[in-house]
């Protein structure tokens, strides 16, 4: 073959440029692994606060676009030169976005696929928008069907499909009306053996953003039902300052309440390693990383949502959602410690399903047969 394989990953956010989630860990993570590999990696997404247009960070350049992140396609068309520029042999769309549309305008003879993070259906909207002010959400949800009518008519042309969950695979192919199920193609997990104890109290945490839909207010109060553990709420609301300190000062009222802010990638491994369970409070989720880094650290889960049966079968699915099954949940893990063989078993799923080398071999399995099997 005349010259490396060239993927280009469309991103909404990555991890080391401003805010970012799951989403952002997950694309950077990638794109690292298949740059490592030989690859010749891009990342395309919507420009940060204080980002440049080209940079390179492991091998990888990121190259940004100023148009934010959620706009019609008409406003954002002239970046459409951007995926020209780039001209990858793949456009692989990290989740369904106005990047995705871009990259065919810019590059439609190119090979493109999407990867559904996190489909959503109406209610899925109703659980994301919950408590936010109902002024104003007549007319966000006016752009939110425009928007979405526009990325799923991108999703629909793309050349090929994936989830990286198996209960995303229906969802998907029912939210974008897809001609073909997606495949399954699972988010990639460095594994290592612990090299840290797990603490000696018993300990729980809380990893991410403090949104609404993310409850973290509903930890705190499992928090006051347990004196005697420890709980880590690590994360911040970002988008919200009064709301970030309101509930800063509620943790400080609680003397069993750690909180460490917002963790870099090796400050997130210490805290997985010494916790014994992993406490996820939000109405609704995909896959979330966190189950994922938590499960290859052998924490046991305690969660309302429960994605490829990831609580129910390596922790306690709380099905209600309210704080009397959360914390009969946190009791049943706590009694005779059984959160130490559901914390084994999790690390065996992960490391059978998403080792990181793994992962990167079937990625680049996955671009090869899009492009034809091309040695």
């Amino acid at each position: 073959m005349s010259h490396p394989i060239r993927i280009c990953l469309i991103a909404t956010e990555l991890r080391g440029f401003g805010p970012h989630g799951g989403f952002g860990s997950v694309t950077r993570d990638v794109a690292v692994g298949l740059a490592a590999r030989g690859l010749e990696v891009y990342v395309a997404m919507p420009r940060k606060n204080g980002q440049k247009p080209f940079e390179t960070v492991g091998g990888v350049t990121v190259v940004s676009y100023p148009t934010p992140l959620y706009t019609h396609l008409r406003k954002a068309a002239p970046f459409a030169g951007v995926f020209r520029m780039i001209d990858a042999d793949v456009f692989h769309s990290q989740e369904p976005s106005l990047g995705t549309a871009l990259a065919q305008m810019g590059a439609p003879h190119r090979k493109h696929m999407v990867t559904f993070r996190d489909p959503r259906d109406p209610e899925d909207w109703k659980k994301e928008w919950a408590g936010l002010p109902r002024r104003g959400l007549w007319h966000l949800w006016k752009f939110w069907r425009r928007y979405q009518l526009e990325t799923g008519r991108a999703a629909r042309r793309a050349d090929a499909w994936y989830c990286p969950a198996r209960f995303l695979i229906e969802k998907s192919t029912k939210i974008y009306k897809l001609k073909t199920p997606p495949g399954f193609l699972p988010n990639p997990v460095a594994m290592s053996e612990p090299t840290r104890p797990k603490a000696a109290k018993p300990t729980v945490c809380f990893l991410g953003r403090w949104d609404h839909r993310k409850r973290p207010e509903l930890f705190l109060e499992i928090a006051e039902k347990f004196p005697d553990v420890t709980f880590v709420a690590a994360g911040s609301c970002m988008s919200d300052r009064e709301r970030d300190d309101r509930l800063r000062q509620k943790c400080r009222e609680l003397k069993n309440v750690e909180i460490p802010g917002w963790l870099n990638e090796e400050d997130r491994a210490a805290i997985l390693d010494r916790a014994w369970i992993l406490a996820n409070t939000s109405t609704r989720e995909g896959l979330p990383a966190t189950y994922l880094e938590a499960g290859a650290r052998q924490c046991a889960i305690l969660s309302h949502c429960n994605p490829d049966e990831f609580a129910s079968n390596f922790g306690f699915w709380a099905k209600k959602g309210d704080l009397e099954d959360f914390a009969a949940g946190l009791k049943f893990l706590l009694e005779n410690n059984r959160w130490t063989p559901l914390g084994r078993k999790a690390h065996d799923y992960v490391k059978n399903t998403n080792d990181y080398n793994n992962v990167m071999d079937q990625h680049i399995r996955v671009y090869r047969q899009l492009l034809g099997a091309r040695d």
